[in-house]
């Protein structure tokens, strides 16, 4: 095997995995969410840029299809493996640091993580090593015009999450402490990044026309919702989700990088980085874009211990393939519910320790299943209860009536698996959405949290109780509710109800 096809190689065998494993147990609450968003068109969202959101809703115009969602993840996992293997050979390595590097991307917990479900971070899988790969050539001497390529994928990469914001200012800093800084100074750097800049903008304008509802969102999580946790444990929080034995690779990287002349800017951009979301207190997965860029550089350090041994590469191998395997299912959904119970139960040592470790929400109580795998079931179900409640209303009721969410969660599963059946909630997207003009006099309630202490209601009766073996605890036993003569004006209402969290 050639060196010019492991990349080729490696990325669509990465692809291939997640196609098959991907589209198992069922949508996710944030994808169910993002779809809605994307069927309604908009420059910006509350709480995410358009990108992610359109993408969503791309793989459901032609009807609900699990698995052209999950491709859309897969493809990114796939893409993150191939630029790695081309970033490795970047930095001067040969064929075993890239078959290395492939293997320890692939396998990286968090990583793997991102390349299965669709969210914000998957785009970042490619964009993030994308600009290294980018900024590492200009670096060996490529045409500066490349810089426009930098922006180019910046831009997209802001569209999908803001946080590659703090990405691009701590590699932007890292340049300037070495004297790569001489890159930034061309017009075709002013370029690039007023490329970026552009194509930025409309969502920007977007946030402010809205009052940047992001940073509302983002102060609620600071105040309450969010575990804020001390630098040491958001140390070790990245090592527990990149893998602890893994993360050697990209520890050795990051050792490396920083001591490699030509490329220490990278290093300093992680410690940058990693700087950055401590005092902004970021959840630990914020930065983990970033770890296909360490462990391209680690993979070369390995490389290098094992120039001398073909049984230490074999060993090495052998490894991540035996510790990647074994903690697969924790990312990838392949087991049957049951099964990975029973799975889980015999890691439950060291898998407590690490969900204690890096649980990034306040009482969250995630059930039988791990919260991403909870948070794939029920859904359906849910929305035909919700449905047959409604439609058991009498006409007369039924024609004002409406279905309030909880959160966005439940109100986008009845939205996508019950369409025609209007509904409201006040959390992020939706309160923006507003009423759509009912009046609430009949109002369909899941859960019962929101306007639950109001006394707005006249009457209020539970008609049934949702519940889902494998959901998360939340969204079990759930009352769902009938209520019938507003107070007050529901309008006047919303605008004190928003939910922002």
């Amino acid at each position: 095997m050639s060196a010019r096809s492991i990349p080729l190689i490696a990325g669509v065998a990465a692809f291939l995995v997640h196609l098959v494993a991907n589209p198992h147990y069922g949508f996710f609450r944030d994808e169910l969410y993002f779809i809605i968003c994307g069927l309604h068109p908009q420059l910006g969202y509350v709480d995410q840029p358009p990108v992610v959101p359109l993408l969503a809703a791309m793989t459901q115009l032609f009807g609900h299809s699990l698995i052209l969602l999950r491709a859309v993840p897969a493809l990114f996992a796939g893409a993150c493996v191939y630029v790695t293997c081309l970033l490795v050979a970047e930095f001067g390595a040969a064929s075993f640091a890239q078959i290395l590097a492939a293997l320890v991307v692939f396998f990286t917990g968090v990583l793997m993580s991102f390349g299965t479900k669709l969210s914000p971070d998957t785009v970042g899988l490619v964009t993030w090593p994308l600009l290294a790969l980018i900024v590492v050539r200009l670096s060996n001497g490529a045409d500066p015009r490349l810089w426009l390529a930098a922006g180019l994928v910046a831009g997209i990469s802001i569209e999908s999450k803001y946080s590659v914001v703090f990405f691009i200012a701590a590699l932007a800093l890292g340049l300037l402490l070495t004297p790569q800084r001489r890159l930034l100074f061309s017009r075709w750097a002013a370029g690039g990044a007023l490329l970026a800049a552009l194509i930025a903008l409309p969502n920007f304008l977007w946030q402010w026309s809205y009052g940047f509802p992001m940073l509302a969102l983002l102060e609620a999580g600071q105040n309450g919702k969010n575990v804020n946790v001390s630098p040491l444990l958001y140390l070790a929080q990245e090592a527990i989700i990149t893998g602890v034995v893994l993360a050697v690779v990209w520890i050795a990287g990051l050792v490396w990088l920083l001591r490699t002349a030509n490329f220490r800017f990278l290093g300093y951009a992680y410690l940058l980085l990693i700087a950055e979301m401590m005092i902004f207190h970021g959840k630990h997965y914020y930065p983990a874009d970033v770890y296909p860029i360490l462990i391209a550089a680690g993979a070369v350090v390995c490389e290098r211990w094992t120039r001398a041994s073909r049984i230490a590469r074999y060993a090495a191998v052998a490894v991540v393939l035996i510790v990647g395997i074994a903690l697969a299912p924790m990312a990838l959904p392949v087991l049957p519910e049951a099964t990975f119970v029973r799975y889980s139960a015999s890691l439950s040592g060291a898998l407590h320790i690490s969900q204690t470790a890096t649980q990034t929400e306040r009482g969250r109580d995630e059930g039988a299943l791990p919260g991403d795998w909870a948070d794939m079931h029920g859904w359906p179900e849910l929305a035909q209860t919700v449905k047959r409640v409604y439609e058991a209303l009498p006409p007369s009721d039924r024609a004002q009536a409406v279905v309030l969410g909880d959160n966005y969660g439940g109100a986008s599963a009845v939205e996508f698996f019950a369409p025609g059946i209007p509904v409201i909630s006040v959390h992020n997207q939706y309160w923006l959405w507003g009423t759509r003009r009912y009046s609430g006099n009949v109002l369909v309630q899941m859960g019962g949290t929101c306007f639950a202490s109001d006394h707005l209601y006249t009457s209020r009766t539970v008609v049934t109780t949702f519940h889902s073996r494998w959901a998360i605890t939340s969204e079990q036993h759930l009352p769902i509710a009938v209520c019938r003569g507003i107070r007050k004006p529901l309008a006047d209402v919303w605008k004190t109800s928003r939910a922002y969290i």
